[in-house]
């Protein structure tokens, strides 16, 4: 037909033009079909995911990769979001075939007579943009001709639930999180199977513009958006009205922190990935590895608000030092000028400033006589009123105005507990708390710092300090294998080494409050650590043969010179360390070594590595006698009954045990105590080392974390006291002379070494020493000190080791063994005398005679 009017024409020329598009796209088709990318990362998808890190409970701690994924098969996908993204973004998924041209006319319909704006998109072509074509690339016409073709060959290889799942598992949707599962841990810090419809729905908003719709920096918008995936699933049948309805109703509860995890042990998350990168270095962040550590949720959060409020407390104690800055409001940006950033000016003027350990910055707007107005970081509107200003107002109310450094503009840190907004400050003070369990060694708690976003240093691990008094009971563990005994009567008195017996200076080493006591037993010296008995202590059983002793604990010979300040902590070790060397005498002289990972698992859920603990008497090494450990055990309960740690009797316990410790000048402030399940570990201290202020002892500043700690830790378990072991005796003694005494109190001792006795004076020798004691012995006491001989079997017992007593008051001094440049250490001295603890058990004179018989017998 040949055409004979101009519309005819027209007509032709659109059908030809028709036709030549076609023919080109199918051209175009037959050229670029063939050289589409392999399917092979989708048919088999290998998602990089990051190491994560949990508790022991299943907590996530951390996680460590660039993106934070979590894959979910299409299976375990709830229904609700399965709806809810092909609400808004694909309706006709399961009727298409990778181009829904019906969308295509529709889009361009709305597009044009401005009634919305939408997109063409399919959820098959953005699985094919997500994964083919480059981040933030440029966007062409032949970039999108790719991805419709490579959408046509995704759905030709694939099933709709395959494409579906690859969608969900890859899309990114803000915060570093792809996939749906890992944003519901990101948003909400729970699975997806556990969200609500309204939670669902605005999960499923975000693909569009996570940015935008990030309901951590725009909730507002963010809940906009999730109403318009709510209409859309009413609107296409995908919810009843009365669901639609009760959904807009129900709450959205965001996390309060945008990291992704269930609980907050950031020291515990880089420990793991620190000792993993040594092993498979850049691998874990994309290997999907799940490591399993001992910590569990409950005792972390302990010991999280224990240090927090540790630190508190020493600041209030020091006094508010100031705003971090003053800020002039009125120089700020108008509204106008700021509202492109979505942000009004005092946000804006807040960016530059972190929230650490819940510490929140915020800018005074406005002072009353009795109020603070704020506006904080989160952009909310606060006034802190009557206890909430008690930690500034001094400053606030000073006569002084110059001294009035609060005013509006002042940057000030709050902190809200109890829906009760206070004022707070950064700590410059840093603390440490480690918590393990010392039948297995498994870390129940690890706090390395105030906030490791503001110090990543890990003060339990790496801070090498000198750990003071805490140190005493190692040295009085050692003077017990030396034939010493807790009623030991030792002198209290001055010390004075010249500089002759130095080789530097002279050295006198004090006692806490400068005063002195006179013959004291070698329990009460411990309870109230006593310095100079310490030092009278380590100078008769040598230097050097302590710090070969020490060793069985864990500590390193090197780090604890062989002087006389070894006495006084004068050495360096570890909170780590100090845990492990404590959980010798909580478990009755095994060694068990510090455990942070219990297994190791992959991305299937196969486990790859497991950690087989020791457990004491079941793999662990003894290190110590067992009558060692429980009779140093009885000692450090002392500490607590009436000594230095008296403040943990408010904990109504009488199976705990520790020791408080103070360093030279108030240096460090520590305290190292257990129960028989627990031992937990405090540190208080600067990071450049420098005093803690006065007062500021182990037991005012460490002591009341580590009880803070105990008491929710120890909720729940039952006192268990430690099993007297065999070759352990107890006896009547005068507490002022460590003698025999049937009325006295009753003391614990190795079997082979009861206390002396004290016989009437012989008209021919008055019994008397230049102190004025008796030390004149029976003929039972003078069989049994025979007894010390070099190896003596106790039954029950591996063969000990022991030595001939000792002279408590022996002035001997080898010059070496003092070192000049420590002066000792210091810890607080109650005034109160200790009571002895109450043994079940007392041998009669008679067994022990019949005792001393045998062994002298068998020698």
């Amino acid at each position: 037909m040949t055409p004979t009017k101009w519309w005819h024409y027209v007509l032709l020329t659109i059908v030809v033009s028709g036709l030549s598009a076609i023919a080109l796209v199918a051209i175009a088709a037959a050229i670029i079909y063939p050289s589409l990318p392999s399917l092979d990362a989708l048919t088999n998808y290998q998602p990089k995911l990051p190491l994560r890190v949990y508790s022991e409970d299943g907590y996530l701690i951390g996680e460590f990769g660039e993106e934070r994924r979590a894959f979910i098969n299409i299976d375990q996908v709830p229904q609700n979001l399965k709806d809810a993204v092909l609400a808004i973004e694909d309706r006709r998924f399961f009727q298409h075939n990778g181009i829904d041209t019906t969308g295509i006319l529709r889009a361009i319909k709305n597009n044009v007579s401005g009634r919305s704006h939408e997109g063409a998109s399919t959820i098959t072509m953005q699985v094919a943009k997500n994964f083919f074509t480059v981040p933030n690339g440029r966007r062409t016409l032949i970039t999108k001709i790719n991805e419709a073709l490579l959408a046509l060959k995704i759905e030709h290889s694939l099933s709709k639930d395959k494409i579906l799942e690859l969608y969900i598992n890859q899309i990114y949707l803000g915060q570093r999180a792809y996939g749906f599962a890992a944003a519901s841990q990101v948003y909400y810090g729970k699975p997806l199977d556990k969200l609500n419809l309204a939670e669902t729905a605005l999960l499923a908003g975000l693909p569009k513009a996570p940015s935008n719709y990030n309901p951590f920096t725009n909730l507002k918008r963010s809940t906009g958006r999730q109403h318009e995936v709510l209409h859309d699933m009413f609107r296409y049948g995908f919810l009843k009205e009365s669901d639609y309805q009760a959904a807009l109703m129900q709450p959205l509860r965001i996390k309060a922190t945008k990291q992704a995890r269930d609980l907050s042990a950031d020291y515990v998350a880089e420990s793991v990935r620190d000792v993993l990168y040594d092993q498979y270095q850049d691998e874990i962040y994309s290997s999907g590895l799940n490591v399993y550590t001992t910590i569990l949720k409950a005792n972390q959060e302990a010991a999280n608000a224990a240090v927090r409020e540790g630190v508190l407390d020493y600041d209030l104690r020091h006094g508010y030092r100031g705003p971090e800055k003053i800020i002039d409001i009125t120089s700020l940006p108008t509204p106008e000028s700021s509202a492109k950033n979505n942000k009004n000016a005092l946000d804006i003027a807040l960016d530059d400033f972190e929230v650490f350990s819940g510490f929140i910055p915020a800018i005074i707007t406005n002072i009353t006589p009795k109020s603070i107005q704020a506006h904080t970081k989160g952009g909310e509107d606060i006034v802190v009123t009557d206890k909430g200003l008690a930690f500034v107002s001094k400053m606030l109310y000073d006569k002084d105005p110059s001294k009035r450094l609060l005013k509006k503009g002042a940057v000030i840190r709050v902190i809200k507990s109890n829906d009760t907004w206070r004022i707070v400050q950064l700590p410059q003070v840093e603390s440490a708390l480690i918590a393990l369990d010392p039948e297995n060694g498994a870390v129940r708690a690890l706090v390395g710092g105030f906030d490791f976003n503001q110090s990543k240093f890990n003060h339990v691990t790496q801070a090498w300090r000198q750990p003071g008094s805490s140190f005493k009971p190692f040295i009085y563990s050692a003077a017990l294998e030396k034939g010493y005994t807790p009623a030991t009567i030792v002198e209290d008195a001055p010390l004075n080494f010249s500089a002759a017996e130095t080789g530097n200076k002279d050295w006198s080493p004090q006692n806490y409050e400068n005063s002195f006591e006179g013959p004291i037993s070698l329990r009460e010296a411990l309870a109230h650590s006593i310095n100079t008995v310490a030092i009278r202590v380590l100078q008769d059983i040598g230097p050097e043969y302590a710090q070969s002793y020490i060793t069985r604990f864990g500590f390193e010979a090197k780090k604890h010179p062989a002087y006389l300040t070894m006495a006084l902590g004068a050495g360096s070790a570890t909170p780590w360390q100090m845990a492990s060397a404590y959980a010798v005498f909580a478990n009755g002289g095994y060694r068990v070594k510090p455990n942070l990972i219990s297994k190791i698992v992959d991305q299937h859920g196969k486990v790859i590595s497991k950690t087989v603990f020791d457990h004491a008497s079941n793999g662990a090494p003894r290190v110590i006698d067992g009558r060692n450990a429980f009779i140093m055990n009885s000692m450090m309960q002392s500490v607590i009954r009436n000594g230095t740690a008296a403040k943990a009797l408010m904990l109504g316990r009488s199976d705990i045990a520790g020791k408080t410790g103070t360093t030279n000048d108030h240096i460090d402030a520590w305290f190292a105590g257990y129960s028989p399940k627990q031992v937990a570990i405090t540190w208080v201290g600067f990071d450049s080392p420098r005093p803690l202020g006065r007062g500021e002892t182990g037991a005012a500043a460490a002591l009341p974390i580590w009880i803070k700690y105990m008491a929710s830790a120890l909720k729940g378990t039952p006192e268990m006291a430690m099993r007297i072991p065999d070759g352990v005796i107890t006896m009547n003694i005068d507490p002022t002379t460590g003698t025999q005494d049937d009325g006295g109190i009753s003391e614990y001792f190795y079997h082979e070494n009861p206390p002396p006795q004290i016989e009437e004076r012989s008209i021919f020798d008055n019994g008397q020493n230049s102190d004025g004691f008796n030390t004149s012995l029976s003929s039972q006491t003078q069989a049994q000190q025979m007894l010390q001989a070099e190896s003596a079997v106790v039954p029950g017992t591996k063969s000990i080791t022991t030595s001939k007593p000792v002279s408590p008051t022996s002035n001997n001094l080898n010059q070496k063994q003092v070192s000049p440049q420590n002066s000792g250490a210091s810890t607080s001295l109650p005034t109160v005398k200790p009571s002895s603890s109450e043994p079940k058990h007392q041998p009669s004179n008679k067994d022990l005679q019949s005792t001393a018989a045998k062994l002298l017998s068998s020698h």
